[in-house]
């Protein structure tokens, strides 16, 4: 999805024609301490924009308090939707929520931006309003969200000590038993980017809806989602919250994420009302614009909570940050304003906070990573775990029974679940995030209590790069591989933080899985990550579940062995054997090609053997040459490994048919009958050759897709998941093997009862060692493959023999063939009476 276009939109710098009100009563009272702004072009009555040439509110830095004025006139931001291209402007931004009384104090309005025939069909950032007495208001005004947008400026009064009551709506039939079920998978609130998304404007949207997910009771979220999520691209929620069951039918404005902006996009109003039983239905209608799509989260309901306010305060939130911010004073400072918040926040303004400080973080590791010390990092690392509990403990608020909030975004994903004194629940759910969960006894807590008990579970995706798992000291000199992302949980503002029992957290592995490494449990310690009070429950090759007795900062980290070092003769050896072997392999493919052969001869399995082999090995030898330009490139690595899998394995049965060939050969002693040369043409023989390999791909990538990728571009060993391959490669090297001593029983047998003259001796000896070398054609070769480990004789000729396939191929069926000996030496006449005579 891309940004709309508002082509007529043309930059100019805001200008102030008047200066600054001198009245100095009191200068913490914005009342009094403000800055005129009095354009006349942001009347809501300009429409001179015959030139295209409009105004835009992006372009000028705001700062601190603003009241408006047109010819002189008090004026205020229109609380109705203004028509487009009004206000010397492209969209026309107006407050929906209206203005404040004076006994209001300092409000939070949203900002609406009127476009595509919706008067809010751009969310731009949240601003600050206050009644003053005199019957005016001010505006601390900031940059808006969407491009070639301009504040509207109205000078029709207001009356300042009233506020506007809304009307509640009675329905003749009750949506609560009167629904359609929307059970769509894809719409569940997970991270899924695609090359195309869905848009439910392409929905016939038609009376009242309730969501499932998967059978589970779902609902519309009423916190920002991440963009790309529910198989959207803008992911819609409700940023008001949703009703009690005494509220009956509301009415709720829609948002969209998109830009970095939780309310970017705002959609059609919907209806909600909230059911007995602790479930929602919702009269959706389509959204504004595509790709746009209702999102569902499946979540403990509880139908009969109060609503979350939005809390109203004279001590705003303003973090500056320079847009070079890559020095530690800058990231110091950054975190010392964070310091100082103290009251409750909104969900939004946190996760913007969020995202400035991790940005920031990125930033100065960027551009010094090079000469960050472990200390350094170690410091920064334990400065965002602090900034972020501090954050997210802004969002406990106080609640009877329970209540919840949850965020993604790109570097942590975070859940608050709060308990009050009169909660219902046994247990409260289980908390998730993208790569971990947590299992904690909050209801027992929250008996040791007589207020609000909340737990805040955070996953870390990028502290690792702070965090680094060669923190973890051990007595043995092994890797430290990160597995888990780093989470954290902690009981923010509760005064009793006893746990009643363990707390269970299950981490995904996040990194290949090795089943011989060792896995570890660890906690953050201000400058290590240490084991006290944590153990491994249980694990499998794709999760772990650690239990610990007190909360902290938590991660999963694997110790392997090193491995030997790379002799630097061995990968000399591979190459050069790999390249021989892909020359003979071209030579053999252009013998069998160029060269005419005696009509019986049947090459197809020789043929493709080479063609099979030749791919894969040149594929595997550019793979490993260029691995750290592929490997960060997971779909190409994916991509390799699947392709090498198809090109051995279907070597592999070609080996197997070349050997059902030679034994049939040799069991005759004569060429193959018509009647089974019918049987065993080439066209059928090439269905068997590359089918049986592809369906044995086909079924892999089928039950375990994320099974392909290595961290060398093969296949992994998670889950068992390289049976695929040696599975059928063991079958087909013991039917070889088989197939192979029948061959040389047979043949020697045969051989017992022929004449023995000179002629038929040497053709029987040719003929024995033609058999022998088949012992490398058919792969048997291979079978050393499992009794190299630590036999560097076995692996050297494990190398050699396997790499040379190629060679014995057109050794035995090229260079020990008369005839083809004969075209041979045809061909190097013609050459060499060519060369003479030029």
């Amino acid at each position: 999805m891309t940004n709309i276009d508002l082509p007529y939109c043309s930059v100019q710098q805001v200008s102030h024609s008047s200066s600054q009100a001198n009245t100095r009563t009191n200068l913490s009272d914005p009342c009094y301490n403000y800055t005129v702004l009095d354009n006349p072009w942001r009347s809501i009555n300009y429409t001179d924009v015959l030139h295209l040439h409009y105004k835009c509110d992006t372009s000028f830095t705001w700062s601190g308090w603003y009241r408006l004025f047109i010819n002189g006139t008090s004026a205020h931001i229109p609380q109705t939707c203004i028509a487009q291209w009004y206000c010397g402007t492209a969209t026309t931004l107006w407050i929906p929520d209206g203005h404040p009384t004076v006994k209001d104090g300092v409000v939070t309005r949203d900002v609406c931006g009127h476009w595509y025939n919706y008067c809010c069909f751009f969310r731009s950032f949240p601003i600050r309003v206050k009644a003053c007495p005199g019957n005016y208001y001010v505006y601390e005004l900031v940059s808006p969200a969407v491009y070639c947008s301009g504040y509207c400026a109205d000078t029709g009064s207001i009356n300042t000590s009233s506020t506007v009551t809304i009307s509640t709506v009675n329905l003749s039939v009750d949506p609560c038993y009167n629904y359609t079920v929307l059970d769509n998978p894809w719409r569940a609130n997970i991270s899924q980017q695609s090359n195309s998304y869905m848009c439910d404007r392409s929905v016939t949207w038609s009376g009242w809806y309730r969501l499932f997910i998967r059978g589970q009771n779902a609902k519309v979220p009423d916190t920002c989602v991440a963009q790309y999520s529910c198989g959207t691209a803008t992911t819609l929620w409700i940023p008001d919250g949703h009703p009690t069951v005494e509220d009956g039918v509301v009415t709720r404005d829609v948002c969209g994420h998109w830009n970095n902006y939780c309310c970017y996009y705002g959609s059609f109003p919907i209806r909600v009302k909230a059911c007995p039983g602790n479930y929602y239905v919702y009269e959706l209608v389509k959204p504004t614009y595509c790709d746009l799509a209702y999102c569902a989260v499946v979540t403990n309901i509880s139908s009969t909570d109060t609503t979350v306010t939005p809390e109203t305060t004279s001590a705003g939130i303003n973090i500056t940050l320079p847009v070079e911010c890559n020095s530690q004073n800058c990231f110091q400072n950054l975190i010392e304003q964070i310091e100082n918040i103290s009251a409750s926040q909104v969900l939004s303004t946190v996760t913007n906070i969020l995202t400035i400080a991790f940005n920031a973080s990125e930033k100065i590791l960027e551009s010094s990573s090079s000469s960050v010390s472990p200390a350094e990092l170690a410091s920064q690392g334990n400065s965002m775990l602090k900034t972020s509990e501090k954050l997210i403990s802004t969002l406990v608020k106080p609640t009877d029974t329970s209540d919840n909030v949850s965020f993604t975004l790109a570097a942590v994903e975070g859940q608050v679940f709060m308990v009050g004194p009169q909660v219902t629940l046994d247990k409260i759910p289980r908390l998730d995030t993208t790569n971990s969960s947590v299992d904690i006894d909050l209801i027992g807590i929250a008996k040791n209590n007589n207020e609000t008990t909340a737990v805040a579970f955070m996953s870390y995706n990028k502290m690792e790069n702070l965090l680094k798992p060669d923190f973890f000291n051990t007595s043995n000199d092994t890797i430290k591989t990160m597995m888990s992302t780093v989470i954290s949980a902690t009981l923010p503002k509760t005064t009793n933080t006893k746990l009643t029992k363990p707390v269970n957290f299950t981490l995904k592995h996040i990194r290949e899985f090795d089943p011989n490494g060792s896995l570890s449990c660890v906690y953050w310690n201000i400058s290590e990550w240490i084991v006290d009070g944590c153990s491994v429950l249980e694990t499998n090759s794709s999760n772990t579940v650690c239990s610990c007795v007190h909360l902290s900062t938590f991660a999963l980290i694997m110790q392997t062995s090193r491995p030997p070092e790379n002799d630097s003769l061995l990968d000399l050896l591979n190459l050069v054997c790999v390249i021989v072997g892909l020359v003979f392999f071209s030579l053999a493919l252009l013998t069998f090609a160029l060269c005419q052969w005696s009509p019986g001869v049947n090459n197809v399995a020789r043929i493709n053997i080479c063609i099979s082999l030749l791919l894969a090995h040149l594929l595997f030898l550019l793979t490993q040459q260029f691995l750290r330009l592929i490997r960060p490139q997971q779909v190409s690595c994916v991509a390799i490994s699947g392709v090498l899998h198809f090109l051995f394995l279907s070597g592999f049965v070609w080996m197997f048919i070349e050997a059902v060939l030679l034994f049939i050969c040799v069991k005759n002693l004569s060429q193959i009958s018509s009647k089974k040369r019918e049987v065993l043409s080439s066209g059928f023989l090439c269905v068997i050759g590359y089918t049986v390999a592809l369906l044995v791909v086909g079924v892999s990538v089928g039950l375990l897709p994320e099974g392909y990728g290595s961290e060398q571009c093969w296949i992994k060993r998670d889950r068992g998941f390289i049976w695929s391959f040696l599975g059928p490669v063991c079958v087909i090297l013991a039917l070889n093997m088989i197939l192979f001593i029948n061959i040389t029983i047979n043949l020697n047998s045969t051989l017992k009862n022929l004449n023995a003259e000179v002629s038929q001796m040497k053709q029987t000896k040719i003929m024995v060692f033609k058999t022998l070398a088949q012992f490398v054609v058919l792969g048997c070769s291979w079978i050393l493959g499992f009794f190299t480990n630590g036999s560097k004789v076995l692996e050297i000729l494990f190398l050699i023999l396997n790499s040379q396939q190629g060679t014995f191929i057109f050794l035995v069926y090229c260079v020990l063939n008369n005839e083809i000996r004969q075209q041979y030496r045809k061909f190097f006449r013609c050459l060499c009476c060519g060369l003479k005579k030029h």
